[in-house]
């Protein structure tokens, strides 16, 4: 078994030696074979220079440089396409992960005959205000995705690399990965890890990237329950508001034979915007699927993976 501990790095230079020689220390006690990516994220820092620098001579280092910064997800996915491993690690390397958690997350992996481990930070190390609003994330992730995790945010996770490899990620998606694995028929446990205050550097987390989170989720919620059958997303609406306009045309229609109304109201153009509404969701919907079907059918899709034929 080979271990691929991918690392994505942005602006992290103070920390990237106590960090590296800390990984080091913990790697050290498997008898298994590992590698070490590191990839730095346009750091504006010094911090490839540290990296080049500390990992010097180490044949197990690999080191992965953008020309810009593209997000932690872009990161990790760069770090995967790299890694050989049977399993897969990642971790931060601002020190708030702590590397000697690694081997308790790879024998609850083993133990439990899982396919992901995921990280819960606790007790965490942050201010109160930052950990409300990753709870209330948290709370809504888990609904929508339909896997309850406590941190989804949390970076220390271990996960078998058959599930990774077949991955497409973009956006603020790293986030949502045990819950894609976890469509995928993965088995995903929850475990707690250590986790320290921030010592050197800034936080690249804030309020700011709660919409992104929000954008992401739905996407997510998208591709996990409807990206092969769009139609229901814009059918039903469709449908909806097609049976509200009649419901409407049909009052106008008795309010004029009986009640002695008016055709042209307000309720009778009501009607007409709801039933083109209606139309138009569904035909959306037609195209989605169209397209849908022909994107699958370029790329040899299959909706089901077999464990044993």
């Amino acid at each position: 078994m080979k271990l691929s501990v991918v690392i994505p790095v942005f602006n992290e230079a103070e920390n990237l030696q106590p960090f590296y020689k800390k990984l080091k220390e913990a790697l050290s006690k498997f008898s298994h074979e590992y590698e070490i990516i590191f990839v730095d994220d346009g750091s504006s820092d010094n911090s490839s220079e540290v990296l080049k620098k500390t990992a010097s001579g180490d044949q197990r280092v690999l080191l992965i440089k953008f020309n810009r910064n593209y997000g932690q997800t872009q990161a990790l996915y760069a770090g995967f396409q790299k890694a050989k491993g049977d399993i897969i690690v990642t971790l931060d390397a601002d020190l708030q992960n702590n590397p000697e958690d690694i081997q308790g997350l790879i024998e609850k992996l083993m133990d439990t005959h899982s396919d992901v481990i995921s990280g819960w930070r606790y007790p965490r190390k942050d201010s109160i205000s930052r950990r409300i609003v990753s709870a209330i994330a948290n709370y809504m992730i888990s609904k929508i995705c339909g896997l309850k995790l406590h941190d989804y945010g949390c970076t220390l996770k271990v996960y078998r690399s058959k599930y990774i490899k077949d991955l497409k990620l973009y956006g603020e998606m790293h986030r949502f990965i045990p819950a894609f694995i976890h469509w995928n028929g993965g088995k995903v446990i929850e475990m707690k890890v250590s986790h320290g205050p921030r010592v050197h550097g800034k936080s690249s987390y804030g309020m700011g990237r709660i919409h992104r989170v929000i954008l992401d989720l739905i996407t997510t919620k998208f591709l996990t329950t409807y990206s092969t059958k769009p139609i229901h997303v814009f059918g039903t609406p469709g449908l909806v508001s097609i049976a509200v306009a009649i419901i409407m045309a049909v009052y106008v229609v008795i309010r004029k034979v009986y009640m002695g109304g008016e055709w042209m109201s307000p309720l009778f153009f009501v009607s007409v915007f709801l039933a083109g509404l209606g139309l138009i969701l569904i035909f959306m919907g037609i195209i989605a699927e169209i397209t849908v079907r022909i994107y699958f059918a370029q790329k040899d899709y299959l909706p089901y993976k077999i464990d044993e034929e």
